[in-house]
């Protein structure tokens, strides 16, 4: 009989402390990963639930099965017109196959197929139970882990992300005996190292969480973290301020403690004198405190971090705490003063000693280009005469804080500090702000420059990089993008809609190429670069949850428009795809565009409507229609009307659908049936001004 009892099953590897950065990704991986292999085993479970703390790797599988299920297998044997002489009897190749299925030939059934008969045994296999097969499941789980660099330990070759100490399987209250690492599995987990025993038995897998949480030990990844996210926001909210993390700090916190204990520290506020991205740079990466901001803001001298202990005399803690950050906050005054001594313009002098890279030369000569492609850009859009003078200004400095000892000592804050530096030299405001908005949008999400001088600094920045590295044949490929274009690509793409700059990616990537000279060896240059941005808009607009179709359809109409241009098709497209006439027009279109190519037809190149050539109402009534539609169609195309373009293309819908349900394209009159592909020729090519919509998926 089929054993239908189910309990928990849990696995717990117990390490030495584990990378805080990976922690997050190797418990996932763990529980996903034997996951897994348990459903490929076919053992069946309701919830799989990922552990993961400093010390400890885990996973639980609730109402699991201890046993698969049995199955039935059809073993076929000979055909019957071998199986049997022909007197009915059974050959030896019959016997044998029944025999080594521990059969007789009369126990045998037959299988009919249109190849034949064949012999068939439908044999019941027991399910093996999960004693036997978790251990080869939990070998390849480990195995699969993402450990970038193991390590061993003692005299032993095993090897692990760290050391392991043990190793803890259960199914409900016993111990399902295995190896793995190089330790036999047993009920024994470890509490906190301080506050927790160093060895605690474990009597049921369901007791788990409870074990551990009176152990002082928060295993669950996630409710670790709510538990510290609760303490930040309670403590911030008494003192009126904002605590200032994000995500990956949060995670990376949560990863270093297991019984969390939020507290408060403060520093002296004369460190405040010094610019507050420095000083939360020190703070969030170095140290993992967590900076508070009052209303404005503004960054306080009060901070939150969070201990892994819960001390009888807290204060010793925060006194430790305040000291460490101390001297990493009088690093960041010492390196601000004495920036200060020079001016940006100072600093930039000392770029031509920084290699950008070494077929495209130092830094000094980027910003150069940089400064001649804001210019260049800025008079393809029109900007003004001042947003022109300051960007050339931002551009020629915005690289200059580099070689400052702010930013050698804290690299993140290159851009910001530039900015401090700048109105400390006596800059406008306007300069300074591109200066710091040069490097947005750095990732996906972030915000994005508000000047006209910082938009222009920031996409030639970008653009300079793209084209320059293009141009020297390092292209990124598969996961390997050194020099992050990628990520450039997209910021490009974001600033250009933002701003809605209405010139042709061709135009502008030519212009920036142009300012290289001859340190481009790459010939294609100018169309890889126009084709990888191009190539970045699925992407991008999946995140608006647009389809990649939608996308398809207008780079299909093979447009030669600017960006802006292309955004105002993908959305009239988006909208169309809506309306209840889109599927049949999309078909009408893919009709169409089938027809023109079996017949060579060169929409560049279409032959004259004849309507004395019309034999039938429909492709009259369809030409009425379409001459309609073309009185205002052209003027909508140059205003760039496209959502009305479609609307008005729409109004087709039924003629075009009694056209092909009543109407003979391939007549046998050969003047008949090419009058009636122009006819359909010349409605395709106006929905073309638009987008290919054949290209949509319904």
């Amino acid at each position: 009989m089929t054993d239908i009892k189910t309990h928990t099953l849990l696995v717990e590897l117990g390490c030495e402390e584990l990378p805080p950065k990976s922690l997050k990704q190797l418990s996932d991986s763990f529980a996903a990963n034997l996951a897994q292999e348990l459903n490929k085993l076919g053992f069946a479970f309701k919830e799989c639930i990922p552990f993961g703390a400093p010390r400890r790797l885990a996973a639980a599988f609730t109402y699991c099965a201890r046993k698969q299920s049995d199955k039935q297998v059809d073993k076929r044997g000979p055909a019957v017109s071998v199986a049997f002489d022909s007197e009915g009897k059974a050959t030896p190749a019959a016997l044998g196959w029944a025999k080594g299925n521990g059969i007789t030939i009369n126990q045998a059934q037959r299988l009919k197929t249109d190849k034949g008969e064949w012999l068939v045994y439908k044999a019941l296999v027991p399910g093996q139970s999960l004693d036997t097969l978790l251990q080869g499941a939990l070998e390849r789980t480990v195995k699969q882990l993402p450990i970038p660099k193991a390590m061993r330990w003692g005299s032993s070759d095993i090897e692990f992300i760290r050391p392991v100490h043990t190793l803890c399987v259960m199914y409900g209250h016993e111990v399902l005996n295995l190896s793995l690492l190089g330790l036999e599995s047993s009920n024994i987990v470890s509490g906190h190292r301080f506050h927790g025993d160093h060895v605690v038995s474990l009597d049921h897998a369901d007791k788990y969480v409870l074990l551990m949480k009176q152990q002082f030990v928060l295993v669950d990844y996630n409710s670790r973290m709510r538990a510290i996210e609760d303490q930040l926001i309670a403590q911030s909210t008494a003192l009126n301020l904002t605590p200032d993390y994000d995500n990956a700090l949060l995670e990376e916190i949560s990863s270093l403690v297991e019984w969390p204990v939020v507290l408060q520290a403060e520093f002296e506020p004369a460190f405040l004198e010094v610019p507050k991205e420095a000083l939360i740079y020190t703070m969030k990466d170095d140290q993992k405190y967590v900076p508070l901001l009052d209303t404005k803001g503004q960054l306080s001298s009060i901070f939150l971090f969070v201990s892994n202990i819960e001390s009888k005399d807290p204060a010793q803690i925060v006194a430790g705490n305040e000291k460490v950050i101390r001297p990493r906050l009088s690093d960041a005054k010492f390196f601000f003063d004495a920036d200060k001594k020079t001016t940006l313009a100072d600093k930039a002098r000392k770029l031509n000693t920084i290699l950008f890279q070494k077929e495209l030369g130092t830094v000094a000569e980027k910003s150069a280009r940089v400064m001649q492609i804001t210019q260049a850009i800025g008079a393809l859009i029109h900007a003004s005469e001042q947003d022109l003078n300051d960007a050339a200004r931002a551009a020629t400095l915005a690289k200059a804080d580099l070689v400052s000892n702010m930013v050698m000592e804290f690299p993140s804050v290159q851009g910001v500090m530039g900015y401090y530096y700048a109105l400390h030299d006596g800059e406008n405001e306007n300069v300074a702000n591109a200066i710091k908005e040069q490097y947005l949008p750095r990732f996906a999400g972030d915000e994005l420059p508000q000047t006209t001088a910082g938009m222009l600094v920031s996409l030639a920045e970008k653009l300079d990089t793209l084209v320059g590295i293009f141009g020297i044949n390092k292209l990124p490929k598969g996961d390997k993008d050194p020099f992050a274009l990628r990520r450039s690509a997209i910021g490009i793409l974001r600033i250009l809609l933002s701003f809605n700059i209405n010139v042709s990616l061709s135009e502008i990537v030519s212009k920036v190429a142009g300012l290289f000279g001859n340190k481009l060896s790459n010939k294609k240059v100018e169309a890889q670069v126009v084709a990888f941005l191009l190539d970045r808009l699925k992407p991008f607009y999946a995140d608006l949850n647009i389809n990649a179709d939608i996308v398809s359809s207008v780079l299909s109409s093979e447009t030669k428009q600017s960006l802006s241009d292309i955004n105002q098709r993908v959305m009239a497209v988006t909208e169309f795809a809506k309306t209840d006439v889109a599927e049949s027009l999309v078909k009408a279109n893919k009709r169409v565009a089938n027809i023109l190519d079996k017949n060579g037809i060169n929409l560049d190149n279409i032959a004259n409507i004849n309507q004395t050539l019309f034999e039938e109402q429909e492709e009259r009534a369809l030409y009425a229609n379409y001459a309609a539609v073309m009185e205002n169609l052209p003027q909508l195309v140059e205003q760039s009307n496209y959502t009305e373009v479609l609307t008005q293309l729409s109004s087709l819908k039924t003629s075009l659908d009694d056209f092909f349900d009543k109407v003979m394209i391939m007549a046998d009159n050969e003047a008949v049936k090419a009058n009636r592909i122009a006819l359909i020729s010349h409605i395709r090519k106006q929905f073309l001004s638009v987008a290919d919509i054949s290209v949509l998926n319904f």
